[in-house]
């Protein structure tokens, strides 16, 4: 396994030259005034004016994306993504160099950044309102860089537009963030508390303690991004994070790729940089000294670099015209080796595509009550089966959640309200904790589970009705409150 691990570099000298036109070549990095604030510059950031953003009208804009245009027109396209709770302004260090090798487009997450809040429930959505976008605007081939969920916006670019991405940088990025458990519950404290709490603990996410101790205008920049932000998009943009997974299709991503992680990074750190250098044919590692997760705004000058050496050397040609491969499940891929940054060597031939399979219901129903219950609950429930309960969960998963739980006509948090009554009703409270945390990850407030409750109170007894309130006070305190 090779490694590119750039030396720590020197501060970034400001004021850079103006974009001009050329071709993509690898230079040192010169990055222009910065926003957020450039390292020991004690005043807050200024947002500045967009240089390029077309007004949309309001019936297409749930469709596309509140973006921006750096560089000359006549240059090759660069679409740079942000991370979840960030505006495009996390790569300002690096656009004064890169917009005069490249056009850089920049792009914000729905309700992010002043944008738009039509939130995106996936992060396919994410990557087709994208590319709706781009077409819009008649780009067709690009290179693409993104951070965290715009590192897996990149992802699934690659994966179902191929033909449109000539290159490919996954910064901070994983081929799944997590558990599905950690992000909808991210998504329940926000619901409950607000953007606080996801503010107030950025900073320690995102650098490391003494960057963040050493710079306390880019600390303020980074909580007040975060509680700019549309709280009903954030939390979309979890549930996102939470579905994503391409673990299993890793070897069809085609491009060029540089995997860059900061060494110190303990959200999407280097284990889950090297899964993916693992996983695509043509991928290179590069490890950030001295960066944590938000490695474009702690170390500018050494992402710089990176990023211009690779798309300047890994600026894949346009393949002959060819329909998208379907993403479907399949095999895990096994290891590929892979080249140092510096040299780039051909990909080897993609595997044959799987053509598309009819889930069946089994599969249909352990998806499902793992999202609705959480993968603690339903790991424990799979533990302490026997022989003797084994078939009886079987039916559970089938039938409870591979047939009802998984059917058009009601949405999530309207099954919730009606399994809340019906365990309030029938006396089944064991099942009340369970199905409180459920509510809370499809979408309910503790407020309207407490209506719930209290409607169950008039037709189903004032005494249930009590009893199903200490549970469920329990579990929403216990999942409602931030952590210390």
């Amino acid at each position: 396994m090779s490694e590119t691990t750039p030396q720590p570099p020197h501060a970034p000298h400001l004021g850079g030259p103006a974009p001009h036109p050329g071709p993509p070549h690898p230079g040192p990095p010169h990055p222009g005034p910065p926003h957020p604030p450039a390292a020991d510059h004690a005043t807050a950031p200024q947002p500045p004016t967009p240089q390029t953003a077309a007004p949309q009208p309001a019936a297409e804009a749930p469709r596309t994306l509140q973006y921006r245009f750096d560089g000359p027109e006549d240059a090759p396209v660069l679409v740079i993504g942000p991370s979840l709770g960030t505006t495009w302004h996390m790569w300002d260090r690096q656009v004064p160099e890169l917009a005069q090798h490249w056009r850089v487009f920049r792009y914000d997450l729905p309700g992010h950044g002043g944008a738009p809040a039509h939130a995106a429930p996936s992060v396919a959505e994410l990557a087709d309102r994208l590319i709706a976008t781009l077409d819009g605007l008649g780009v067709q081939r690009f290179g693409y860089a993104g951070c965290s969920i715009g590192g897996a916006v990149g992802a699934d670019l690659a994966l179902r537009h191929p033909h449109r991405v000539a290159s490919l940088a996954l910064v901070a990025s994983s081929p799944r963030f997590g558990t599905a458990d950690e992000f909808r519950q991210r998504g329940v404290i926000v619901r409950a508390n607000g953007l606080e709490p996801m503010a107030r603990t950025a900073p320690e996410r995102w650098f490391t303690p003494g960057f963040a101790a050493a710079q306390p205008a880019i600390v303020e920049w980074a909580v007040q991004m975060v509680r700019t932000t549309d709280p009903g998009c954030y939390i979309a943009a979890c549930e996102a994070l939470a579905a994503f997974d391409i673990r299993d299709h890793l070897g069809r991503i085609g491009v060029p790729t540089l995997v860059l992680v900061g060494a110190e990074d303990q959200v999407t750190g280097p284990a889950e940089a090297r899964t993916l250098v693992a996983g695509i044919p043509d991928a290179r590692l590069a490890l950030v000294p001295g960066a944590s997760h938000l490695a474009p705004v702690e170390q500018p000058a050494a992402v710089c670099d990176l990023l211009l050496t690779h798309f300047s050397t890994g600026w894949q040609d346009a393949p002959s015209a060819a329909p998208a491969t379907p993403l479907v499940p399949g095999p895990a891929t096994p290891a590929t080796p892979f080249a140092p940054l510096a040299e780039i060597a051909p990909a080897p031939d993609a595997p044959e595509a799987v053509g598309p399979q009819r889930e069946s219901r089994h599969e249909r129903g352990a998806k499902v009550r793992r999202e609705v219950l959480g993968d603690a609950h339903v790991d424990a429930v799979n533990a302490s089966a026997d022989p003797f309960t084994e078939d009886f969960q079987e039916l559970v998963t089938r039938y409870e959640w591979g047939e009802a739980w998984s059917r058009d006509g009601l949405d999530r948090r309207t099954r919730s309200c009606v399994t809340l009554t019906a365990l309030v009703a029938s006396g089944h409270l064991e099942g009340l904790a369970a199905h409180t945390r459920a509510a809370l990850r499809n979408g309910l407030t503790p407020a309207e589970i407490k209506e719930v409750l209290l409607q169950t109170a008039v037709y189903c007894g004032i005494p249930a009705a009590g009893a199903a309130f200490t549970i469920a006070q329990s579990v929403i305190q216990e999942e409602t409150t931030p952590p210390a």
